[in-house]
């Protein structure tokens, strides 16, 4: 899949919030400074927006959404040689959580519609943001960004960041969708047996010779395959309704639920898929989902379970391998499932994972694992200890070879 942020922000505007833009006890200006050269991307006219606003934090409870209004105008509007461009916002939770040094990022997603996305200062929502708008970094005044002049084509991770902020990536593949139903008639197969089928409409993927970039491209396809699928198969169930009369809420709701928890299995699943096809083509030994101390159930653990459990066994010939979509504050959830293994790794798809955090998973003993097109979404410094998926394999293929003589 393939796209551009103009798709989604026809211009943004950067900076890090002061004390005065955002603390009550010492203004009740309700408005932000350094706001001049937004004149480039909403023009010098009056305009009232409709407002959505985002926080952003590495613990999820801390992630907050409000709606609101904001204003563009020009506070000397009626003087004969000056101007004076402002923006107003309404009151919010958003920015009433935010505090000085926090990134804001103002988007204009419509022609009367901004979205107002404040991240933690040091968090990967932070780094993120930085990253998919080509910023290195900004002050304390607005850096703008009009991309209807200078856009930019969204990748992997790209399109990993815009999903995570809650915009809908639209493509599907109708060309697909009748060797779908013929598959699958209309109704959702397995994640195991729909990985299979999107492994087969990419025949020149290699797991042997290109495990990272292959990776890539079956997650990609089976997204763009599903979403064709779903979208069939949702199209249907809207047109017949809900309840006996076709418009019963409760049901609508129940199904909506179920279609946001499906999307969200499906993803992990699909790269746990993935990844167990790669490894199995390289001909490696694993056990998956099995239970170790105290009922978990680590991704992978390489050579198997029963070596695992065996007290005899060398436990640095041991290798777990924790999966997971996205990181962020999740990853400590690997670091207590498999007691005999000291040092862990962990392969996630979240792009530009802060140096915080990533420093603190190395003092953890965890080793960062990553698809190799995710890498330049993070500093030269944390690349050389991150590895790839094809460095991870060498290292579970060359610590079989040792167990097997």
């Amino acid at each position: 899949m393939s796209s551009v942020l103009s798709k989604y922000f026809s211009g943004i505007g950067a900076k890090r919030l002061s004390e005065v833009e955002i603390e009550p006890t010492t203004s009740n200006q309700h408005e932000f400074n350094g706001i001049s050269d937004f004149k480039k991307i909403f023009g010098t006219e009056k305009i009232n927006f409709k407002g959505h606003f985002i926080y952003l934090a590495d613990n999820e409870e801390r992630i907050a959404k409000d709606s609101g209004t904001l204003t563009w105008y020009d506070a000397r509007e009626n003087h004969p040689k000056r101007t004076e461009y402002r923006l107003y916002y309404s009151t919010n939770q958003v920015v009433n959580k935010a505090v000085t040094g926090d990134l804001v990022v103002i988007g204009r997603t419509g022609n009367n519609n901004l979205v107002v996305i404040v991240a933690e200062q040091g968090s990967t929502s932070e780094q993120q943001l930085l990253w998919l708008f080509g910023l290195e970094e900004v002050a304390n005044y607005f850096i703008v960004r009009d991309f209807n002049e200078e856009d930019i084509k969204l990748s992997y991770a790209g399109n990993f960041i815009i999903t995570s902020l809650g915009f809908e990536i639209p493509e599907t593949a109708p060309d697909f969708l009748d060797d779908l139903i013929r598959n699958f008639g209309k109704d959702f197969p397995t994640s195991l047996r729909f990985s299979e089928y999107a492994r087969s409409t990419l025949s020149e993927a290699s797991p042997i010779y290109e495990p990272d970039n292959t990776l890539i491209a079956w997650l990609e396809r089976e997204e763009l395959l599903f979403k064709t699928l779903e979208k069939h198969i949702v199209a249907e169930k809207l047109a017949k309704g809900f309840g006996i009369n076709g418009t019963d809420v409760d049901e609508f709701v129940s199904y909506s639920l179920s279609i946001q928890n499906r999307r969200k299995a499906r993803a992990g699943l699909a790269f746990e898929n993935h990844l167990a096809f790669i490894f199995g083509s390289h001909h490696i030994s694993f056990s998956k989902g099995a239970r170790t101390e105290r009922n978990n159930k680590p991704d992978f653990i390489f050579p198997d379970i029963q070596n695992y459990h065996t007290p005899g066994f060398p436990h640095h010939l041991l290798t777990m391998l924790g999966v997971k979509t996205t990181a962020k504050d999740r990853w400590r959830q690997v670091l207590s499932e498999a007691d005999r293994i000291t040092n862990k790794h962990l392969i996630t798809l979240e792009p530009a994972i802060s140096e915080n955090q990533t420093t603190e998973m190395a003092a953890q003993n965890l080793q960062l694992v990553l698809p190799q097109p995710l890498m330049s979404t993070y500093s030269e410094d944390q690349q050389r200890a991150i590895q790839t998926l094809s460095e991870f394999i060498a290292i579970v293929l060359d610590r079989q070879k040792r167990i097997n003589g």
